[in-house]
């Protein structure tokens, strides 16, 4: 324990040296050449590796220049090497996860000394912890790959690692490294896990792929790297599910901003949205537009206030804004829950105090109760961290405090099931102090229960958000952990593919969950044949199949809002959220009339309308006559303006003006 404060000492006392305008840690390091980040032999012989195996000490294995500098581009190492018959597997990965926190931009002073020496003297009390009071259930989790198998594998999973189905039914990912150049890889691995290794990113057309990918409705993948790319700031890509991939923009760290850690989500527009970590000299981030070719836009700049170092991807809510977090900035500087709409409009709906949470590195997912939810990296009652439920309007519930015992410091996500629970990750806690998966219920009092407890072998540092297959299995990667040795991995370093079956039921899942009638729908699922029917809400819809995992159908007239369900020869599957079925506003007469005046206004999918409007006054008297037509009378007030119809599926706003007359 000694020799352990000493090597906190010396690694706490270097950082600090990097502090400087030209050698602040994590913040810029480009215009760096060396980093001369020495630690004793007396350190250096704790941590494991022989001098020989530093070459350089800690930070050429956390964070280190390597020869690619010499190409103007540079390389997050992750080759770190801890054989574990020097020290219990919690303790050295513990350790270097506390090194990677220093050296990453979200994460710089989100953790004191205090806390870091809490989490180090936890570590030496592995074993401490009643297994008992983890209700793990062992039998549900499965490691289906260990990274770093083969040579050139991928390895290293890291935040936000979005894991996707594709129409095939398989999974595809990113990783941070590995790889044929240890720059990080695009891989497929099916349900069974078998693993393919599509693309080996090379620097120049990007690096350090952290955020995973997100499924396009033209069947590609889409993606950020961190690293890399003409301005080594970091690239936007796409990638074919046989892995041939295209760069369709490089960040250059102006009003682009750079060092992006998400995918990029696609609109109802058919647009992707995104945001980056950085923009400019101590820029505080940006969301930016992208189109499927290329033509970029930026829609906002943080300003500290406002948030700042956005590092999870965004969701589109129901209302067609788009919903995240920023780890940092806000009123107490622990960062905000925002919305953007789609024309880069930002208002922040909650500033995180951390007695409610700090640092919110997760995504957002809205429920199927309209509200969001999440999880901060710290903060909260205990310190570890929260699970919070937020309203569209900003009020939020903390649902649990997290703690070192059943997990903690998770910067995954929530995927809610098909049972309703929610399910996702913690990056450390448990017996072993190496993170666990966990379940939350959606109703007071929000029960917790732990499905695993990672072990090191089983995994260790699950960053990433869980994902459901249509299947009804869970999936997920963790960053450290597992067997695969192959160099450059070492045996619990380079990370695991794992699933977690809860007895969850299949369902089908959809691109995208909303539409007009007419509107071609892609389906992802399992079973499908020829004969596969599919209905909206209870209408019948004309299918094209495609395969056994994948088909379209066209929205029907008369469809209302509601689930979709498929049938095949042998079940019948429903969509894991509700369809929406947008309105359309096609006509209305007459164009003009005094308060009281009969309206009769056409348009599609008008069944289920709520309310109507006139200049934004609401009407008191309306009547739906039949899905195409609805008649409104002029309500007291109404102003000239247009007239607006909300249904269950959205609202649909004419293009022409209504003029009150007097």
């Amino acid at each position: 324990m000694f020799t352990l404060n000493i090597c906190y000492a010396l690694v706490e006392r270097e950082r600090r040296n990097f502090r400087g305008p030209e050698k602040k840690l994590a913040t810029d390091l480009r215009g760096l050449t060396r980093i001369n980040f020495l630690v004793p032999q007396a350190c250096i012989a704790w941590l494991g590796p022989a001098p020989d195996q530093m070459r350089g000490g800690i930070a050429e294995h956390f964070f280190a220049l390597t020869p690619g500098i010499a190409k103007g581009r540079m390389r997050r190492s992750v080759r770190i090497v801890f054989p574990s018959e020097r020290q219990p597997m919690g303790v050295p990965i513990l350790f270097s996860r506390l090194i990677r926190l220093w050296v990453h931009p979200h994460r710089r002073n989100q953790m004191t000394k205090k806390r870091v020496c809490k989490t180090l003297v936890f570590a030496t009390l592995i074993g401490a912890v009643a297994a008992a009071s983890i209700a793990a259930n062992a039998q549900a989790f499965s490691v289906l790959y260990n990274f770093g198998s083969k040579s050139g594998d991928p390895s290293k999973p890291y935040q936000s690692g979005i894991v996707v189905q594709g129409r095939d039914g398989n999974l595809y990912s990113t990783t941070s490294a590995g790889g044929a150049n240890n720059d990080g890889a695009v891989f497929k691995i099916t349900p069974s896990g078998a693993l393919t290794r599509l693309y080996s990113f090379d620097g120049t057309h990007g690096m350090a792929a952290f955020g995973g990918l997100t499924l396009g409705t033209d069947g590609n993948f889409y993606g950020t790297t961190n690293e890399g790319g003409a301005s080594i700031y970091g690239t936007v890509f796409k990638v074919t599910p046989t892995g041939k991939l295209t760069v369709l923009y490089s960040f250059t760290n102006g009003t682009d901003g750079g060092l992006p850690y998400a995918p990029p989500v696609q609109g109802t527009d058919g647009n992707f949205y995104g945001t980056t970590s950085q923009y400019g000299s101590g820029g505080d981030g940006s969301v930016y537009k992208i189109t499927p070719t290329g033509k970029f836009t930026p829609l906002y700049h943080f300003d500290s206030t406002h948030g700042s170092a956005p590092v999870a991807a965004l969701v589109q809510g129901t209302d067609g804004n788009f919903y995240g977090t920023a780890a940092k900035g806000g009123a107490s500087g622990v960062g905000v829950v925002f919305k953007i709409t789609p024309s880069g409009k930002l208002t922040v709906l909650y500033n995180f105090d951390s007695t409610h949470g700090q640092f919110p590195n997760s995504p957002l997912m809205q429920g199927s109760d309209g509200n969001f939810y999440g999880t901060t990296y710290e903060g909260g009652s205990i310190g570890g961290g929260v699970v919070f439920r937020i309203t569209p309007a900003g009020k939020l519930t903390v649902l649990h405090n997290l703690d070192s015992a059943t997990g903690y410091e998770p910067t995954a996500g929530l995927v809610q099931a098909t049972d309703g629970n929610f399910y996702s990750a913690n990056s450390a806690g448990g017996t072993k102090n190496l993170g666990t998966v966990f379940r939350i219920g959606p109703k007071n009092p929000y029960p917790y229960k732990v499905l695993h407890d990672f072990d090191g072998t089983t995994g260790s540092t699950a960053w990433g958000t869980l994902v459901q297959h249509t299947s009804g299995i869970l999936y997920g990667a963790t960053e450290y952990g597992g067997t695969g040795g192959v160099s450059p991995c070492v045996a619990g370093q380079c990370g695991v593919f794992y699933s977690v079956n809860a007895s969850l039921k299949p369902f089908v899942s959809l691109l995208s969950y909303s539409g007009k009638v007419g509107a071609t729908i892609e389906f992802l699922g399992q079973g499908f044949t020829a004969k596969t029917a599919v209905s909206f809400n209870g209408t019948a819809a004309s299918v094209k199949f495609g395969s056994s995992t994948y088909l379209t159908a066209t929205v029907p007239n008369g469809a209302t809002t509601g689930s979709v369900t498929v049938t095949t020869p042998g079940s019948t599957l429903t969509s894991n959220k509700i369809f929406r079925v947008t309105p359309q506003i096609i006509s209305f007469t007459p164009t003009s009339g005094a308060v009281g005046t009969s309206v009769m206004i056409t348009g599609v999918s008008l069944t289920q309308a709520t309310k109507v409007t006139f200049g934004g006054v609401k009407a008191t008297n309306f009547t739906v006559n039949s899905d195409t037509e609805v008649t409104a009378a002029v309500p007291t007030d109404a102003v000239t303006g247009r007239i607006s119809i909300t249904t269950a599926g959205g609202v649909a706003t004419s293009s022409g003006i209504f003029t009150v007359t007097q």
